[in-house]
């Protein structure tokens, strides 16, 4: 795979990640098209990824103070309870099933995000 498709593949991904909405949006289908691996092996190149990326977005979005402090310990601890169960569900359902969900997933946030209307707050920021 040339050095090129490597480097967009990584930015654009990155970019989506630092905004908040997930590099796995855009990475895992890439992977999965591109690449001779299955829905979980795509899935787990996307944890190892998020790993490094996650962390500058979060240094950040903390030091532009866009993070509600209030909130981070219990959905940490849910979190981390979602992401055993998730990952118990992931390894032991077929790759096609997986990728199937995946989709389903990835369009009905996209039809959610495309209908749904803007917050108070949202509407505030875009009047700034």
């Amino acid at each position: 795979m040339n050095q090129a498709v490597y480097m967009a593949i990584g930015v654009i991904s990155g970019i989506i990640s630092g905004m908040g909405i997930g590099g796995g949006a855009i990475l895992i289908p890439v992977v999965t098209m591109l690449y001779d691996i299955n829905q979980q092996q795509a899935q787990n190149v996307n944890l190892i990824y998020f790993i490094p990326t996650a962390v500058i977005a979060l240094i950040t979005h903390f030091k532009n103070g866009n993070i509600e402090k209030p909130v981070l310990k219990k959905l940490i601890m849910y979190g981390m309870l979602g992401a055993v169960a998730g990952s118990l569900i992931a390894v032991n359902i077929s790759a096609g099933l997986l990728r199937r969900l995946f989709g389903f997933f990835l369009a009905a946030m996209g039809i959610y995000e495309f209908f749904k209307k803007g917050s108070k707050k949202e509407e505030a920021d875009e009047k700034r």
